[in-house]
């Protein structure tokens, strides 16, 4: 299922909805001040909404306020001693502020994409199990193994023509 999230103006919100009341509700997620909407037709949450931030960009305007962005990039980590002292020696040996590796960290772990520096040897022994689990060779000795017709014959020749490269 879809989080309810509707964004305006670099805004955003997360619609709820409240059955003991039987409406829609939303607040501006990511600031300190308290922005929030509601309404009980589904095909207004969106005008709520940008009604919302609009007025409170009219309202900080009128005060002379600045008005608050999500997500300023600040916030504060509760984290082990013992974790603390690994990411702070890391950050030292690397040459880099604490703040350079958590947000290194924090990147990698969003980012959805899984980065492994593998050296040339994990890359032989890795290729070679695979090798091994699909039957293309035996642990002994590396010989393709006849005995085995892959399914794919180019792509088990290219695989071992790479192989040979490593």
């Amino acid at each position: 299922m879809k989080a309810n999230i509707l964004e305006y103006k670099g805004y955003h919100t997360v619609v709820e909805f409240d059955s003991a009341d039987n409406v829609l509700r939303g607040k501006i997620e990511g600031i300190a001040d308290y922005v929030d909407f509601e309404c009980d037709d589904l095909s207004k949450v969106v005008d709520e909404f940008h009604t919302a931030v609009d007025d409170y960009l009219i309202f900080c305007k009128e005060v002379g306020k600045e008005p608050q962005k999500e997500y300023k990039g600040i916030f504060n980590v509760r984290i082990s001693p013992d974790l603390h002292r690994k990411i702070a020696l890391k950050a030292s040996k690397q040459r880099k502020t604490l703040n350079a590796c958590v947000e290194e960290a924090i990147s990698n772990y969003v980012s959805e994409e899984i980065v492994t520096i593998r050296t040339e040897n994990d890359i032989k022994r890795i290729a070679q199990e695979f090798k091994v689990n699909l039957g293309f060779a035996d642990i002994e000795n590396e010989e393709i193994n006849s005995n085995v017709i892959p399914i794919n014959t180019k792509l088990a020749i290219n695989y071992k023509e790479e192989l040979k490269k490593l």
